[in-house]
């Protein structure tokens, strides 16, 4: 089947790297591991983060006028897609091409990944928000990715037509670079023992910002113990991310690109990362399928992606002495940090792998085709 694939929050070739930009990449590879063919249909990015309405009214003008011209160039033509398929909506960035095209063309229109604010209805991006609801009551097939998204919206999509998809990686590449845990350690760190913490987020003002606070005061708790850091990532709030952390134990590794995250993921012996405000978080995914244990906030999803006691330590939200606690504990109990590392691996495999991602969406394509 020829899929057209959108993301209206970001497109997945987007020059700036994030959460969202992978997400999309994965899941573009997710339905071709299905059997599809994927075409990008389109850059066109309607995400207004300000609460500019007058920019809202020229995004749904150029929106409108590039849906026109979809239309006229697919409909009737052999290349046509059979399905489209729109990743990451929300007030901010609601679908205003999917729902028009797939009527046009009379094809399914299947969503994954979507939030309900309802504190928005009177809010700036309340004609965003209605255009959701809108693409949302439309799809054929939504695709909640956490558990909260999918609570989120019971009220507003039929159970019938809402469905899970759960948090994924390509888990291959991470098992591989896992294999070689100690060549990794050795390049990386210098033959320096550590133990070595590791965290992987951008920088960036807000949520971002916040976590690297509750990081930087709960790490500040443990001086009496022996420990380093490595961060990688980058932003505009960089200087303001790195403040509050110890210089001297502090490794700053800029960005990196996919290959170096999973290196440093297996050299390292914990991942740590407070999640505010996390959607789920790959980077958390990625860590454990490399099979490194990791200490969480619990917030958004992430519940979804790490198992509590199993394959890491969740701690209350921006809860920095209970993050502190949590780090103590498995830095002091190498034995239950190895436990976790080979539970963690093994459960990436089995449960949010790639494959196990194609067969979900090969299920839901399946009966919204009919």
């Amino acid at each position: 089947m020829r899929i057209a694939f959108y993301a209206p929050m970001k497109p997945p070739n987007h020059p700036v790297p994030s959460g969202d930009r992978r997400m999309a990449r994965l899941l573009m590879q997710a339905l071709r591991g299905a059997g599809h063919e994927v075409v990008l249909a389109s850059r066109l990015r309607s995400w207004e983060g300000r609460g500019d309405r007058q920019r809202q009214t020229r995004i749904r003008r150029d929106a409108a006028r590039l849906a026109e011209r979809l239309i006229a160039r697919w409909r009737g033509a052999d290349d046509r897609p059979q399905l489209w398929f729109s990743y990451h909506l929300y007030h901010k960035a609601p679908d205003l091409l999917g729902p028009p095209v797939a009527d046009a063309l009379g094809i399914p229109y299947v969503v994954a990944e979507a939030s309900y604010a309802a504190k928005q209805t009177q809010g700036p991006w309340a004609e965003g928000l209605t255009a959701s609801v809108e693409a949302l009551r439309r799809a054929d097939a939504v695709l909640a990715i956490s558990t909260i998204d999918r609570e989120g919206l019971t009220g507003i999509v039929d159970p019938d037509r809402l469905h899970q998809l759960r948090p994924f990686v390509d888990t291959a590449p991470l098992a591989a670079v896992a294999a070689r845990r100690q060549d990794h350690r050795d390049w990386w760190w210098r033959g320096d023992p550590g133990p070595w913490l590791l965290t992987v987020a951008m920088m960036r003002p807000g949520d971002k910002q916040r976590s690297y606070c509750v990081l930087a005061e709960a790490l500040t708790a443990l001086d009496d113990l022996d420990w380093r850091l490595a961060v990688v990532g980058d932003g505009t709030a960089r200087a303001a991310c790195l403040s509050g952390l110890d210089g001297a134990r502090l490794h700053y590794l800029g960005e990196r690109d996919q290959a170096d995250v999973a290196a440093l993921c297996a050299a390292s012996d914990l991942f740590v990362w407070p999640a505010v405000n996390e959607a789920y978080g790959l980077a958390l995914l990625e860590a454990q399928a490399a099979g490194l244990p990791v200490v969480a906030g619990r917030s958004g999803g992430v519940p979804d992606v790490v198992a509590d006691g199993i394959t890491g330590l969740l701690t209350p939200p921006q809860d920095a002495p209970a993050f502190a606690d949590a780090v103590r504990a498995l830095l002091g109990d190498p034995g239950r940090r190895h436990a976790m590392a080979k539970a963690a691996a093994e459960r990436a495999s089995n449960e949010l792998d790639l494959i196990s991602a194609s067969q979900s969406l090969a299920r839901v394509i399946a009966q919204v085709s009919g």
